[in-house]
């Protein structure tokens, strides 16, 4: 006698009566049985969680691009992944709500998409859910966020955009598009550690070999900006730089600072693409949609089984020079022709 089992309901067949039937059969039988399990096996399905430090509206580019890479990798949405996105609204305060908030749902990833201190408030939120970076704030390995570049060490991984060589790189840009420029306001967050580290040593160090002057200016909060703003026009500088920074992040005061370079005539440069694509003078950094992109990547690799500690942290391989030719008229400036044929993208 051979005994069939499916779950809880089990039939025989007689020994006698086994031999009689011909062996593909059986075979069949068994495939069937098989398949009929293994189409009941639940398929696997990730959480995605997405710590954002701005609003959905100022997200939408960085996690669009985010979820289409993971689509064309295989993640459905609905599917066999879904995303809980959350968003601290500019406010470094909820930043431990969020991080909590991402935690308490078992995500099985948690994209930070902010820099040094929203990387910090992830990491103390939990030692166990894998961290992706997607390349803001300071130096990892300076900041604590890592052991190393190529062994990250805990459960830390991703991108680096290394803001810290590209500070001094885009004041010599500026200086290269206004070749007379002698005065260069720069705008701060001081919360900001990767911007109190710039104009600590690297700002300061580029512009002693451009010979030109500083004028630092920080900027608290975004109800702070109207009166560094002021106070930038009453100092007359021969033209601005932008630090990376969440105050600077939101639409309006996107919109407020563009507005005062162009009225004020002031040539600007950019740690964001956002800014000369909304109107801004200059850009300079890390190609950011393909950084968004290769989020995908780490995300891909860490739901397949690897560890953050295994995978060592990309830096930026392709850089972009940007340059908005329409606000460079609105302004009256001239870009030097050499300048203009770097530019890897002019805006007309």
């Amino acid at each position: 006698m051979m005994l069939f089992s499916i779950f809880d309901f089990r039939f025989s067949i007689p020994r006698a009566a086994l031999k009689k039937i011909p062996c593909f059969v059986v075979t069949g039988l068994q495939l069937a049985l098989c398949g009929s399990i293994d189409a009941q096996q639940p398929k696997k399905f990730y959480r995605i969680g997405y710590f954002g430090i701005t609003d959905p509206v100022a997200e939408s580019a960085r996690a669009t691009a985010i979820r289409m890479a993971l689509q064309e990798m295989g993640y459905i949405e609905g599917q066999n992944i879904a995303f809980e996105y959350r968003y601290a609204e500019e406010k470094r305060e909820r930043y431990p709500e969020v991080a909590a908030e991402l935690v308490g749902l078992k995500v099985d990833v948690i994209v930070v998409a902010g820099g040094d201190v929203a990387i910090r408030t992830a990491k103390q939120a939990t030692k166990t859910i894998p961290i992706v970076m997607v390349g803001q704030g300071s130096d990892p390995v300076e900041a604590g966020h890592i052991e190393s570049l190529a062994r990250p060490g805990g459960n830390i991984t991703g991108l680096t955009r290394l803001t810290r060589d590209l500070d001094g790189k885009r004041l010599e840009l500026i200086k290269e598009a206004v070749p007379k420029l002698a005065t260069v306001a720069v705008l701060y967050d001081p919360a900001n550690p990767a911007g109190v580290v710039a104009m600590k040593d690297r700002i300061p160090e580029a512009a002693r070999s451009l010979g030109v002057t500083i004028q630092p200016y920080e900027v608290k909060g975004a109800d702070d900006l109207d009166r560094v703003i002021a106070a930038v026009n009453r100092q007359r500088p021969d033209a601005f730089q932008l630090l990376g920074s969440v105050i600077f992040s939101s639409l309006p005061i996107e919109k407020r600072i563009i507005s005062f370079a162009i009225q004020s005539r002031l040539p600007a440069v950019y740690s964001s693409k956002a800014f000369v694509e909304a109107g801004g003078l200059m850009y300079y950094g890390s190609d950011i949609t393909a950084g968004y992109r290769r989020v995908a990547y780490y995300v891909d690799k860490i739901l397949r089984g690897a560890k953050p500690a295994d995978l060592p942290v990309e830096q930026p391989t392709k850089f972009e020079f940007v340059i908005n030719l329409k606000t460079a008229k609105q302004i009256g400036l001239t870009i030097p022709a050499n300048v203009l044929a770097r530019a890897d993208k002019v805006i007309r």
